[in-house]
């Protein structure tokens, strides 16, 4: 029988205000008894909200309505509850009067901006369902997204503005899918379900979009009608309906289209600010765009949730826009994924911002990504990072179920994601038979169950079957396709992709445990790890690294056998958290490298 860890609340229990809760819950674990097999659950407490996320926005409003939202740095706008309250209910009558209904989808494609932050609440409060779409995305990605969702409006902006790249735009893309922009009603022969193209205009007099008839300026959906400050009416809703739609980023060709429901992405915003102990007086610097989960739950619906301000530094990562925003906002936390750190950390290093005013930070989001020790341990003395905390989740868990606390040793942010979120249960079993639960420190299939558990893949009943398994119990597990362990406290690492695994000559290699020895090499700042077929092995490493910019010479397959020998005889990775670099025998080193800067 296994053995079981049960959690109790709290420490620093801050309660419920106006029907939410804010701040903080210290979770700690009553040691009855440790794991034996890797069957965990999270804590019981706090009840989960049976809201709409409208409805508890309405409550955030009403305790918080004189306090900043929104900081739109590349804007220069701010906007206050209240503000960002009354122009969604603004949007959200002129959607409604243009025909938008209760479950139509509405894909948007934008940068992060206050427009987003409108567009989201707007169409949570109708009951209407959030598409995000990737703003790089091309006209045949865009055209399946929708006609696969039978989308029925398209929000998007004049231009584009991507990472390190010159504006763009849309115009070509937007004529491709409606041929006749100067007639008067929209017809699209590739998306013949699309009944209205709304366009924001970000590109400052550089596209013209007067002469386009069947298009609608964002700004004509909006007024400052006195009845703008009243609710918009939530009959009808439920807490269960789908409100966002997620594509994820698979490897299939055609991306899967998750379902999220209010519930769903209400609780998991709500969890993970609690995790990090936001409260009213916490400002956080954002950013991961708002296209991906990351920046709506992790970030929008979290600070949201917790009467935080959200700040978008600019409408795409710009790691020099995201310092001076830290800065010059005063920020108390900041996210992102390895890559938007080490950048950040690079511009500090070069001298090109100054190693001044981070005092106020203290936490932030780590995810997408294992972040290895020396990373973390210079977050920690650079950034003033000390409280960091490490999520996993995947789109279709809405995303998050597993998370470290602000006060988890760093070893456990290291070497793991936490443990699991409240009203979260999860099992590693045995890929080849998903029935066998495995003991703990197994590695195995990380699987999922619990309120967070999207309800389907969008009309793909099959895909949907292949990784939402019932139990004997009737219990739905979704089936993540990680590779983890789990350990007798509950702490849950991930080691990989299960289908990701390079077996070279029957060994079994993980890319994961690699990519984060490389990335303690002083020469690189990125890294991953693919296996390529060999006559000899069937698969072999092949590591594609980006060499820092001060790096003198490109790295080489045997400049790396001879650090690798050197730093285990000198134990500079153990000491650093790289425990799986004493594991890296001779057939880790990857046969082929591809160094570049990638510009």
């Amino acid at each position: 029988m296994r053995g079981s860890l049960v959690w109790r609340l709290p420490c620093k229990a801050r309660g419920r205000i106006a029907g939410f809760r804010v701040g903080g819950y210290c979770l700690q674990v009553q040691r009855r008894s440790l794991l034996t097999t890797s069957h965990a659950r999270g804590p019981s407490e706090p009840p989960l909200f049976e809201q709409t996320v409208g409805e508890h926005f309405a409550n955030v409003v009403s305790k918080y309505g004189d306090r900043i939202a929104v900081i739109s740095r590349h804007q220069a706008q701010r906007l206050t509850y209240e503000e960002l309250d009354r122009k969604s209910n603004a949007l959200a009558r002129g959607l409604a009067a243009g025909g938008l209904l209760k479950g139509d989808r509405v894909a948007v494609s934008l940068g992060n901006s206050t427009e987003y932050g409108i567009v989201i609440y707007a169409l949570f409060k109708l009951g209407a369902v959030l598409v995000p779409l990737n703003p790089s995305f091309n006209v045949d990605q865009v055209v399946a997204a929708l006609s696969h969702l039978e989308a029925s409006h398209l929000i998007m902006s004049t231009e584009v503005n991507l990472p390190r790249r010159e504006p763009r735009s849309t115009l070509p893309l937007l004529q491709q899918i409606v041929p006749n922009l100067l007639a008067s009603k929209l017809e699209s022969q590739a998306i013949p379900s699309l009944k209205k193209v709304i366009l924001v205009d970000n590109d400052d007099g550089r596209v013209d979009t007067t002469s386009f008839k069947c298009t609608t300026p964002f700004s004509a959906l909006s007024s400052d009608l006195a009845q703008d400050m009243l609710p918009i009416a939530q009959q009808g809703l439920s807490p269960h309906d789908v409100v966002n739609i997620q594509f994820t980023s698979g490897t299939t060709s055609m991306p899967k289209a998750a379902c999220l429901t209010h519930r769903s992405i209400l609780n998991n915003g709500v969890q993970i600010g609690d995790r990090m102990l936001l409260t009213p007086n916490d400002i956080i610097c954002c950013p991961p765009p708002l296209f991906h989960c990351f920046g709506s739950i992790l970030g929008y619906m979290a600070t949201a949730t917790h009467g935080s301000a959200i700040v978008f530094p600019a409408e795409s990562f710009n790691a020099i826009a995201t310092l001076k925003a830290v800065q010059e906002e005063k920020c108390t936390a900041l996210y992102g994924v390895p890559t938007m750190f080490v950048e950040e950390l690079d511009l500090l290093d070069e001298g090109k911002v100054p190693y001044e005013r981070f005092q106020h930070l203290r936490t932030g989001i780590a995810a997408g990504s294992s972040i290895p020790a020396e990373l973390m341990k210079k977050l920690h003395k650079t950034l003033n990072l000390t409280e960091l905390t490490i999520c996993y989740g995947m789109t279709e868990t809405s995303p998050v179920s597993a998370m470290t606390t602000t006060d988890d040793p760093i070893e456990k942010r290291i070497s793991s994601v936490g443990r699991l979120m409240p009203h979260v249960e999860a099992k590693v079993v045995d890929p080849h038979d998903r029935t066998i639960t495995l003991p703990v420190d197994t590695k195995g299939e990380l699987v999922v169950s619990g309120y967070l558990v999207m309800k389907e893949y969008w009309g793909a009943p099959e895909r949907t079957a292949e990784v939402m398994v019932k139990d004997e119990e009737g219990k739905v597990w979704m089936h993540t396709g990680d590779e983890a362990s789990m350990s007798p406290d509950g702490y849950i690492s991930i080691t990989g992709r299960i289908k990701d695994l390079i077996i070279r000559g029957g060994e079994n290699i993980h890319p994961l445990e690699i990519e984060n020895c490389l990335f303690a090499h002083p020469s690189i700042s990125s890294v991953s790890v693919v296996g390529v077929p060999d006559d000899r092995y069937g698969e072999v490493v092949a590591a594609f690294v980006v060499q820092r910019e001060e790096a003198e010479a490109k790295i080489t397959v045997d400049e790396v056998k001879d650090w690798r020998l050197n730093s285990i005889m000198n134990r500079g990775c153990l000491e650093s958290g790289h425990d799986s670099f004493n594991n890296m025998t001779l057939f880790h080193v990857p046969r082929h490298f591809v160094a570049n800067d990638w510009n």
